[in-house]
């Protein structure tokens, strides 16, 4: 017997979502490059920052969990399990070793607090770590949370002199980085994503009723924008630097 093709359609609400994400990052770092080249004076320490900040990167990465989810039930019946294990081995790896160019750039420009443990380094090893959990809701939501409350608590409570736990989520006093996402919390919201994943899309089907905004113009545009999400994230920076020094620093 022939087996069924899977559905490859993709979601219009996560792509939009996902679009949403990219746009108010791309926000975000306009604001910190205007403070970061002194056009525009912004505390990105302040409460208003992290309140806008945070949401931001939560979105991100539960919808890295939700999509995970999504693309394994696209391809379970079609690949043998060391195929599955490859994909999302591949794609962790792929993605992580994007984060460690983004790093060695910054490392060159601007130097003063690059990147070392940033949100491309934290999702391609949550790929990597989440795939065991693709599967699973409750173990998935019960270690999500308790990744978050041990995260939140190593960055309150826990202050070392040495750099070589940055990637965890302990840091030195001194430590200052452009762009920061260590694996505790953020794999607890990557776990919690998953969780969610498996409730609301089982099998790569709503468990919901959805009216169907897919070909609305604002909508297209922001399922343009979470498509090609990962594109635009490693260049967004550039266009945003060379406006700047086309208009305001030349």
């Amino acid at each position: 017997m022939p087996v069924k093709k899977q559905k490859s359609e993709r979601l219009w609400e996560i792509d939009s979502l996902r679009g949403i994400a990219i746009l108010l990052m791309i926000g975000y770092h306009l604001l910190f490059d205007l403070n970061f080249y002194r056009l525009y004076s912004t505390d990105f320490y302040s409460l208003p920052a992290h309140l806008f900040v945070y949401p931001v990167g939560s979105l991100f990465l539960l919808l890295v969990g939700v999509s995970l989810t999504l693309s394994y039930s696209r391809v379970e019946r079609t690949l043998s399990k060391n195929q599955l294990r490859m994909k999302f081995l591949k794609r962790g790896a792929g993605i992580f070793g994007l984060g460690l160019l983004i790093t060695m750039v910054t490392w060159v420009y601007p130097h003063n607090g690059f990147i070392i443990f940033g949100v491309l380094h934290c999702i391609g090893l949550s790929i990597l770590l989440a795939y065991p959990l693709i599967r699973f809701r409750i173990s998935a939501l019960f270690l999500g949370i308790i990744f978050i409350i041990v995260g939140v608590a190593l960055q309150i409570m826990v202050i070392v002199d040495f750099p070589w736990l940055v990637w965890l989520g302990v840091v030195p006093s001194s430590f200052s980085t452009l762009d920061y996402y260590p694996l505790l919390p953020w794999f607890g919201v990557v776990l919690i994503g998953v969780f969610i994943g498996n409730i609301v899309y089982k099998n790569n089907t709503r468990a919901f009723q959805l009216k169907d905004h897919s070909q609305n113009i604002v909508v297209r545009g922001l399922c343009f924008l979470g498509r090609y999400s990962l594109i635009i994230y490693l260049l967004h920076q550039l266009v945003i630097v060379g406006l700047l020094y086309l208009f305001f620093l030349r």
